[in-house]
């Protein structure tokens, strides 16, 4: 399959031409969501070639057991699964007697498909040529509802070109489905009940185990020319999971018919009897009629854009590759529901089971922060805060902590709070996570100046990560120091190593940081204060001991090239780097041994860097330029979290053709499948980095002292760009080219912002150049 198959365009995504080399690929690329529920592109009717097929409902999961040769003390017992939800798109076809598969066609021809990311909708297109001779032209659209996010709609045309046809639509709902990524490859849906009535219908199912129940609806509509035939089918197959209607209407010649299905899900997460609110969304839904529906989405992605979207004058692949990155951020996560997070396949695909990692705190709250309103941030931050006894339970269950010592130790994956990751050496040593839970909570008072968060909830979480850092980190009597040992960083190529720099670093800064919020906060809210330290008994004492290991944290360092090392034993290995490493041998986690791998220079993603991206006033540049020239000759780029991080540290640098070049890679890794596996999903999470890649990294923007501070760049290949922030309820438009930076303000009150170290004052609805 050719890797750029997908055309150029500003605001669609758009394949020309039937290959089933990229069906699977395509699934994935042309996904549709709306923070509800999602679905990979697949057809709607049947198709014989290779398919992945996936529908994935928000907030219902499955804890499939563990699968492993050895099992060790400690493992979770499962790794949770967001589940292959029913069927509700299917519509069989059959033509002249024929059933329509288009891996069955004689001739398929003007195939396209398009995604249009500005409307929000989804259409395929063709004509094709059955085995029994009918030509017909076919044309699909789909799109999941904003408004009525329960809702799905489908309009499906075939029109015969060479003869006149019967044409037999057979629409169902189907809850025999089976997950592609299951450890046992047993169902997960058990039926409950089968209803229908006149062109309604209806399939309540309850997931095993987690007893999740969901209603799966349909109601259809048959046109001819665009007129309702108004008909009611009296022929319906029905199983215990399964209702399939069946409509046969004659089409003559050049003739357009059409079924309009009306599909989705209502949850017991949200209603007490879903199958009676399935039946008042397709009255909401029909009230509405097909049109206004459509009119509403188009509305509806028009107010998202109006925030989010960020302009690339020059230079089309770069503009595709961003919009699609916000566009999927915004169909997997809206922020209306504090119970929900963002999984790193979104709802795409089953990879990572759905469910939230590190990535959320350390790369989505910022988008999330500045394209929407801070109470969607505050909902990710709370989502944590639920789940921190879960935490302090997973610290003694997994790592043997004392009970009742109230450390805290948060999943590397989870879905309601328990760890659900089952590799050792992610699920106990892959403690940085904690970190960037920590480092979320600085983040979003820093952005939003809203301290209230830290004295109700936030305050709680920092001290339970503050108590693991504590108990975690173990005295060596031979550096005269605190280390931390048997961990895993960021970069994931690197197993059980000693003092991983940027785990330590992390440590430290938690038990500094917490240590200063447990002042303040006495000081300005002392009834919290008093309540949180009645609460987690926590001692003078225990402070003290706090500032010993953070005074005492070690830090590997080579004095010799002036860099910290990644951990103690980096520099003992084969230091050959990666512009040297033949490139048959990429990638490296598809071609090696793991041995191998873990023996290796070669870096997944940034480690060390990714350190000097969190705390980089910390730092100077010289020292920012020495770590990233020796680190970045070793990194492979394997995880798609690590392009967008070089990419801001290069414009930092002013290495601006490394900057656009990681920048193209993280905002086209999907497009163009660099990793060789779009088949299995997109990587949602990492595309909330594309966008700090042109915020962070070309804007330069930063927050210091309550205040933004830009300092411009602007690659050679564009000609212009342009974002807006929600910086504390005033919108700021950001305008770059080569000559100026242009600053406008919705607001009622002025604004002052720093551009290169320069206080510059924006009024309300004026332009500033600079």
């Amino acid at each position: 399959m050719n890797q750029d198959y997908i055309k150029p365009d500003n605001w669609s995504i758009i394949e020309e031409g039937f290959d089933v080399e990229s069906v699977k690929s395509s699934e994935s690329l042309f996904s549709i969501g709306n923070g509800a529920m999602g679905q990979r592109a697949n057809f709607e009717e049947n198709y014989t070639g290779e398919t992945f097929q996936g529908s994935y409902i928000a907030g219902i999961y499955y804890p499939d057991k563990t699968k492993v040769g050895w099992w060790k003390n400690g493992y979770p017992e499962y790794f949770a699964k967001v589940l292959n939800a029913p069927n509700w798109i299917g519509i069989d076809v059959e033509i002249n007697g024929e059933n329509f598969n288009l891996n069955a066609c004689t001739a398929v021809n003007n195939f396209r498909r398009e995604l249009n990311m500005k409307e929000g909708w989804y259409n395929r297109s063709f004509e094709a040529t059955l085995k029994n001779g009918t030509e017909i032209a076919v044309n699909v659209r789909r799109f999941l509802s904003l408004n009525l996010d329960e809702v799905g709609v489908i309009n499906y045309e075939v029109t015969p070109l060479n003869k006149d046809a019967k044409i037999i639509y057979k629409p169902y709902i189907d809850a025999g489905v089976t997950n592609e990524d299951a450890n046992w490859e047993e169902k997960f849906w058990e039926p409950l009940d089968v209803k229908h009535n006149k062109n309604e219908a209806f399939v309540t199912a309850r997931t095993f185990k987690t007893h999740f129940i969901a209603t799966t609806f349909m109601q259809n509509s048959i046109f001819l020319n665009g007129k309702d035939l108004n008909l009611t089918t009296e022929n319906v197959e029905s199983s215990k999971d399964k209702v399939q209607f069946i409509y046969a209407i004659s089409v003559a010649k050049g003739e357009k018919s059409s079924i309009r299905k009306i599909g989705g899900y209502t949850v017991s997460l949200n209603h007490e009897n879903t199958q009676l609110a399935a039946s008042n969304v397709i009255k909401s839904a029909l009230t509405k009629g097909y049109d206004l529906l459509l009119q509403e989405q188009i509305d509806a992605w028009a107010k998202i854009w109006e925030m989010s979207d960020i302009t690339i004058d020059g230079d089309v692949k770069a503009q595709q590759g961003i919009r699609f990155n916000i566009f999927q951020l915004n169909q997997t996560y809206l922020g209306k529901d504090s119970r929900l997070n963002i999984g790193p396949k979104g709802f795409t695909g089953e990879k990572y089971g759905g469910s939230t990692y590190w990535d959320t705190e350390a790369y989505c709250i910022p988008f999330y922060m500045a394209t929407k309103d801070q109470q969607v941030a505050r909902n990710l931050l709370t989502y944590r805060f639920n789940q921190l006894d879960k935490a302090i339970e997973n610290a003694q269950n997994n790592l043997g902590f004392k009970k009742g010592g109230g450390a805290a130790l948060y999943p590397m994956v989870t879905m309601n709070g328990e760890e659900c990751h089952n590799e050792w050496e992610i699920t106990h040593e892959e403690i940085h996570r904690n970190g960037a839970i920590a480092f979320a909570i600085f983040n979003y008072y820093r952005f939003t100046g809203d301290y209230s968060y830290i004295p109700e909830k936030g305050l709680e979480v920092l001290i339970g990560i503050a108590r693991f850092w504590h108990q975690r980190a173990s005295f060596s009597k031979n550096k005269n120091q605190y280390v931390i040992l048997g961990v895993t960083g960021p970069n994931e190529y690197e197993n059980n190593v000693n003092n991983n720099f940027y785990t330590n670093y992390i440590a430290k800064w938690c038990l500094d940081y917490t240590y200063e919020q447990i002042q303040k906060v006495s000081l300005e809210y002392p009834s919290d204060h008093k309540r949180i330290m009645e609460k987690v008994n926590l001692s003078d004492a225990e402070l003290q001991d706090w500032k010993k290991v953070s005074n005492g944290m070690y830090f590997p360092k080579s004095e010799e090239l002036g860099i910290y090392l990644q951990q103690d034993g980096f520099l003992d290995k084969d230091l050959v780097p990666v512009k040297d490493l033949d490139r048959s041998q990429r990638p490296i986690n598809q071609k090696w041994s793991w041995d191998r791998v873990l023996r290796s220079p070669y870096i997944k993603q940034a480690d060390v860097l990714q350190c000097f991206y969190f705390f980089e006033e910390h730092f100077s540049k010289e020292e920012l330029n020495r770590n990233f020239e020796f680190y970045e000759s070793f990194t492979v780029h394997e995880s798609s979290l690590s392009p967008c991080v070089h990419s801001i540290q290069a414009a930092v640098l002013d290495k601006m053709d490394m900057a656009y070049t990681f920048y193209l890679r993280t905002s086209r890794l999907d497009l163009d499948d660099y990793n060789k596996e779009v088949e299995e999903g997109c990587h949602i999470t990492s595309m909330a980095g594309t966008w700090m890649s042109i915020v962070e990294g070309f804007g330069g923007m930063r927050v210091k002292n309550d205040a933004l501070h830009f300092s411009p760049k602007i690659p050679k290949e564009w000609e212009g760009y342009s974002f807006k922030i929600n910086f504390r309820n005033q919108i700021l438009k950001v305008s770059i080219n080569h000559n100026d930076t242009q600053f406008s303000l919705e607001g009622s009150k002025e604004l002052t912002v720093f551009v290169n170290g320069t206080p510059i004052l924006v009024e309300p609805n004026s332009l500033v150049t600079v």
